[in-house]
């Protein structure tokens, strides 16, 4: 049997590449002819038809095994990021501030993840948001369909569709070992992995059993790296400019001295408790200095979080009769993690010093009194010096069991049958520890002194009723001087166990009931069912109080269920052989949702062969996206960030550490895209080895589930209500007119469009004893429009659906049997980092808005011996900086130069 690679974007029945055995991974592969690809390596793409030399009208590309160990990336979506067509909308590098750290998932064309469908050997699978689940090392392709395929395999398939296909017959041992570190000694990784397969029965049974462990130490410090110690500052002349090193003279670790309007007096505690001048930069306007001693709260935020993963699969078939198998699969997947998240922050009337409080010094006093501070005063503090951990650390652990059970069978000369139920579990359990217990830190920060003594101000007066024997004084006056009974007393964790499930069911007939002039006409029928659901297992107590400062766990509890029943059919028209063969396709599926009721979804198109060698398609859909079950019934979630406030000054203000809560929503309805592909693919006899590729995509999206940023839910407020400066409840304001913090829940309240081209180009040559070969990649964007405003070109970290004009990748490749080379070119598109700020009808400018292209140089080598390959490769060989970030970035790299390699065994 021969495992096929396609071309990025070439047809299913163009020329197609055997990917080379585990041991020669990252070489150039064998070139066969389509001929000779058997039905067990029939792609799956955008149809349910399953036929050899079958033209699917819709684009479909493969990422093989040499694709796969490109980079010697960690996981899945890793390596599909490397693609021009995806996004990397969250990893590792990507979410390192979020609850969602550790998480990779694939978002094709930048519309978000939940936008591509994501299947395993054809099915769907729990582990689906997150593909460190799958074992990489058993991987054998990934089937990519690069356009609407709802109609073939249901809701989430708008953007496309990722089908990751396992090698189930590999027979004998797989083991390897691997490690890697940044050119500044930290992201170190190190892993194994380890599989076996066996037939038996005579060949009518086959086994197979693998394992695999991760773990990755992550990049800690941003300070280690240029450009990510960044942020947006508002110059005196009220334009904006991305500088380095921006620090808010609002917050000190020590505490920042502000008068009772939040407005800093540029005076600190320092870290021994002595008050002196802030550290201010070499400029300063408002409540932000350039540079200086001060900090800023993503100072703190790892730019690769760690993680350590485990996964275990095992799968058994065997072969009833010739025509009819039972499969069986089970998996097991843990990724857990325990590092620093952030510290907390804390300027308000929670930090309100009194006169009278106890751990002012007279020093103190008469310090204040000289600069003009008399009565009460707000402290600003970064709460860096809590207990032993100091911030607020963030723990989880992921586990996933999944088993599914199958028949696969053939009847009659042309007819085939799937039936499959899965049933997948996974079970979350994640803490926020070190945060404030708020009523407990309000109590004890104001304190007063009783007879020399410390003491909580509501148990220094006898009339108070609200006594605590238990409140402890806090200082927060220096760094580290807040006591361990302190942090003992009035700072706690929460903590949310909850468990997702998913039930999936289907079967499907695929064959040809009878012929035209041009040849038989294919159809494929069946049925899928599914049922989702999440339960919440745990709440801490101080959660369910909502006493704690920073995140509350709250629950979500929901489930959904929807029944399905499709049909495709493929009709021959005109076969003229080697001159021109014409097919027309079509599909339809309708889908029961229990929540919003019924819903069609459609495709029609056709493929034009000309000649042989060129390869004309197009492709017309109508697709789907239901909510997901955190859509519909989300209690509660949060992010924090950098906002502009447009109530608050002539050009609005900036502000810093502003908490964003999120929520669901169950009166939304699917989405509903429609999209088009024109494209054409290229392989003239003439020139063997050489293959021509263009796919021009339009995808429209109506009825879009999303939250908007925060900050152009603050626009559209003030724009509706610009009088009102809570916005009717949705942002909640400090006495001092700041904002605390903002709701923003989910809502069917966008459109999104977007335009563009895949393109490809490879040649494949001999050359002496091995292969040289050669493949361009590129994604060209027209425009990505959300509600009819293009945001393609804005390529910042900061900007929702950020994206390059322009991404590709190129490769030089070469192989033997004893050794291989790569050399691989990657291209990100440069731009504006974000879109002008408009306040009042006025445009604030940012004056270095300019983003430059990024271009990334990876080198990779293989020297085999026997079942030995010791391989090695070197990524973003030359350390291109990224560009001014202030906290992550989806398009560009920011780790550096990385070193891995490893050496791998198989026999």
């Amino acid at each position: 049997m021969k495992v096929v690679q396609l071309g990025w974007l070439a047809s299913t029945a163009l020329t197609v590449i055997a990917v080379q055995s585990p041991a020669h991974a990252q070489t150039a592969p064998e070139e066969v002819t389509a001929s000779t690809v058997g039905d067990e390596d029939i792609v799956v793409s955008g149809s349910r038809i399953q036929r050899e030399g079958f033209d699917a009208p819709t684009p479909t590309t493969v990422i093989g095994e040499a694709e796969l160990a490109l980079g010697n990336r960690p996981s899945i979506a890793q390596v599909l990021n490397d693609a021009p067509q995806f996004r990397a909308t969250v990893t590792p590098t990507t979410t390192p501030g979020s609850t969602l750290s550790g998480v990779s998932t694939a978002d094709m064309r930048g519309l978000g993840a939940v936008r591509t469908l994501t299947l395993l050997n054809g099915h769907r699978f729990v582990g689906a948001n997150d593909l460190n689940i799958v074992p990489q090392s058993l991987v054998k392709r990934i089937d990519v369909v690069t356009g609407g395929a709802s109609a073939a395999w249901g809701s989430g398939a708008v953007a496309g569709v990722v089908n990751i296909i396992l090698d189930d017959d590999f027979t004998g041992w797989r083991m390897g070992v691997q490690s890697g570190i940044s050119s500044r000694g930290d992201a170190a990784r190190y892993g194994a992995d380890i599989a076996w397969g066996t037939d038996f029965a005579d060949g009518r049974g086959h086994l197979m059993v693998a394992g695999e462990y991760m773990n990755e130490r992550g990049a800690l410090s941003r300070n280690d790296r240029p450009n990510l110690v960044a942020g947006l500052f508002q110059r005196p002349d009220n334009k904006l400019e991305l500088v380095r090193d921006p620090n808010s003279t609002q917050l000190y670790n020590g505490g920042s001295i502000l008068d009772l309007t939040g407005a800093p007096r540029n005076l600190v505690f320092n870290p021994d408790g002595n008050i002196g001048a802030f550290p201010l930069g070499s400029l300063t306007h408002g409540v932000t200095t350039v540079g200086g001693g001060g900090q800023n709260i993503f100072d703190y935020v790892a730019v690769s979080t760690p993680y350590e993963r485990i996964n275990v699969f095992t799968r058994a078939s065997y072969d009833l009769t010739d025509s009819l198998k039972v499969w069986a699969n089970f998996s097991f997947h843990r990724m857990s993690a325990n590092y620093s998240f952030f510290p907390e922050t804390v300027a308000g009337v929670n930090t309100l010093i009194r006169p009278d409080n106890a751990f002012l010094t007279q020093a103190n006093r008469d310090q204040l009194a000289e600069a003009g501070v008399v009565g009460p005063f707000i402290l600003g503090r970064v709460m860096d010096d809590v207990g032993v951990d100091r911030v607020m650390k963030f723990k989880y652990s992921r586990r996933n069991l999944e088993g599914a059970i199958g028949l696969e069978g053939s009847f009659g000369n042309s007819w085939k049958y799937d039936l499959y139920y899965n049933h997948g579990e996974i079970r979350l359990n994640q803490r926020l520890n070190n945060q404030r217990i708020k009523s407990r830190f309000d109590n004890g920060v104001d304190a007063v002194l009783v007879g020399n003594t410390p003491t909580c101000r509501i148990n220094a007066d006898a009339s108070t009723a609200n006594d605590d024997p238990n409140c402890v004084p806090i200082n927060l006056f220096g760094n580290g001087s807040i006591s361990d009974a302190a942090a003992a007393w009035a700072f706690g964790g929460s903590q949310l166990i909850y468990t997702i499930k998913l039930d999936a069911a289907g079967a499907s007939v695929s064959g040809q009931p009878f012929s035209t002039w041009a040849g038989p006409v294919d159809i494929a029928f069946g049925t899928d069912v599914r049922w989702e659901k999440q339960v919440t297992n745990y709440i801490d107590p101080l959660s369910l109080a909502n006493a704690l400062g920073t995140l509350n766990s709250s629950a979500t509890n929901g489930s959904f269920n929807v029944k399905e029943a499709f049909a495709e059919v493929n009709v021959p028209l005109l076969d003229m052989t080697d001159v021109l063969k014409l097919e027309v396709n079509g599909a339809a599926r309708y889908s029961d949702y229990s929540t919003s009721g019924g819903i069609w979804s459609w495709k029609t198109g056709g493929t034009l062969r000309v000649a042989g060698d060129l390869l004309l398609r197009a492709v017309y859909s109508r697709d789907i996206r239901s909510p997901s079950i955190n859509e519909y019934f989300l209690n509660r979630s949060t992010n924090i960030g950098t906002v502009l406030d447009p109530f608050r000054g002539q050009n609005g203000t900036v502000q810093d550490n502003v908490f964003v809560y999120g929520g669901g929503n169950k009166l939304l309805t699917p989405e509903i895209s429609h999209t088009l592909t024109l494209g054409g693919s290229y392989s003239p006899s003439f020139a063997r080895g050489l293959r021509l590729s263009v796919d021009y995509y339009d995808i429209d999206i109506d009825n879009v589930i999303t939250t908007v940023t925060a900050n152009d839910l603050l626009k559209q407020c003030f724009a509706a209500t610009p009088n009102d400066p809570t916005c009717g409840g949705i942002i909640a304001r400090e006495a001092n007119g700041t904002i605390g913090s903002i709701t923003n829940t989910y809502r069917n309240l966008a459109n999104y469009r977007t335009q563009g081209l895949d393109i490809e180009a490879s040649y494949r040559v001999p050359l002496g004893d091995g292969t040289l070969s050669f493949r361009a990649l590129a994604n060209h964007v027209f425009n990505l429009k959300i509600n009819g405003a293009d945001v393609s070109g804005y390529v910042g970290g900061d900007t929702a659906f950020s994206t390059p004009k322009w991404r590709g990748t190129g490769t030089i490749a070469f192989d033997n049997d004893s050794f291989g080379a790569n050399l691989r070119i990657r291209y990100v598109d440069g731009g504006l980092d974000r879109p002008l700020t408009v306040v009042n009808e006025v445009p604030v400018e940012i004056v270095n808005n300019n983003v430059g292209s990024r271009t990334y140089v990876d080198l990779g080598a293989q020297f085999k011996a026997g079942p030995f390959t010791l391989f090695g490769n070197v990524n973003n060989l030359f350390d291109r900086d990224p560009p001014i970030t202030p906290y992550t970035s989806p398009n560009y790299d920011v780790m550096g130069r990385y070193v891995s390699g490893g050496v791998k065994l198989s026999f």
